[in-house]
């Protein structure tokens, strides 16, 4: 039996003060967000109107490596963070093989995800812009439950859309981000113009990620001091998800482990 445990854990102490922009080391950038009304890159003013600034500054950032983390998100994260390394003993052996197998796993806490990396961080830079009201979808309610307990702990309203089929499917998921404070609306609702256009071009529509998105986007667009937050697709997201890979590599360091495949 190696010496490495099952679970490796850092300390609180230990946790990353800094996120890391991978794009300062790319030969090529990725392709930039495109205006779908103009088909041109966004620009810093446009997505301004729809993100908060110190996100646009992070989205459109490729020179600073590392970007600090507040203390206040450090402290949010201290609640379910860090995560653990652990050691695939019982898979190593089931599969014979003389490898050593580590995974990160990431879902010890309420909303069940990673997704609480970057939702703590998004609702922390809405709150120091002065930002009162936010508006997200979520599909299976991870995102959204995600975004409710950071909307709670930094006192900010969230209006969720779910989409609807995801919403009868998983009613748990719905009372678990209403006990956190925020509204759910099953997508595609009444509440929006681009809702009810789709609602009554396809009746009975169980919904999509893309409709509840639209309906978030234009809520954001008709409500005074309100902004869009999302968990996934874009660079920030990836930005504050890299607390996974420092935390991990901090923790295989503890053990001299290091990994030839990731």
């Amino acid at each position: 039996m190696s010496n490495v445990p099952y679970k490796i854990y850092l300390s609180e102490d230990e946790l990353p003060k800094a996120w890391f922009d991978i794009r300062p080391f790319m030969k090529e950038l990725p392709a930039p967000m495109l205006n779908p009304k103009t088909g041109k890159p966004c620009t810093r003013e446009e997505l301004s109107e729809i993100f908060c600034s110190d996100l646009v500054d992070q989205e459109l950032n490729t020179t600073e490596a590392y970007i600090a983390i507040p203390e206040e998100i450090r402290a949010f994260y201290r609640m379910f963070r860090p995560s653990p390394v652990v050691r695939a003993y019982c898979l190593e052996e089931m599969l014979g093989t003389p490898a050593h197998i580590y995974y990160k796993f990431e879902g010890s806490n309420t909303s069940g995800s990673h997704k609480l990396n970057s939702a703590a961080a998004q609702v922390y830079y809405a709150k120091k812009q002065g930002i009162k009201h936010l508006a997200t979808e979520t599909g299976a309610g991870q995102w959204g439950t995600a975004l409710a307990m950071a909307t709670a702990f930094f006192g900010l309203d969230l209006q969720v859309y779910m989409v609807k089929g995801s919403a009868e499917q998983k009613p748990h998921r719905k009372a678990v981000i209403e006990t956190y404070g925020a509204s759910v609306i099953p997508s595609p609702s009444d509440t929006t113009e681009v809702g009810r256009r789709i609602l009554e071009e396809h009746p009975g529509t169980s919904g999509s990620l893309g409709c509840a998105i639209s309906e978030a986007v234009e809520y954001v667009m008709t409500h005074e001091n309100s902004r869009y937050v999302l968990g996934s697709v874009l660079n920030h997201v990836l930005l504050h998800q890299s607390v996974i890979g420092l935390d991990a590599k901090a923790a295989l360091d503890k053990y001299g482990v290091s990994p030839d495949i990731i």
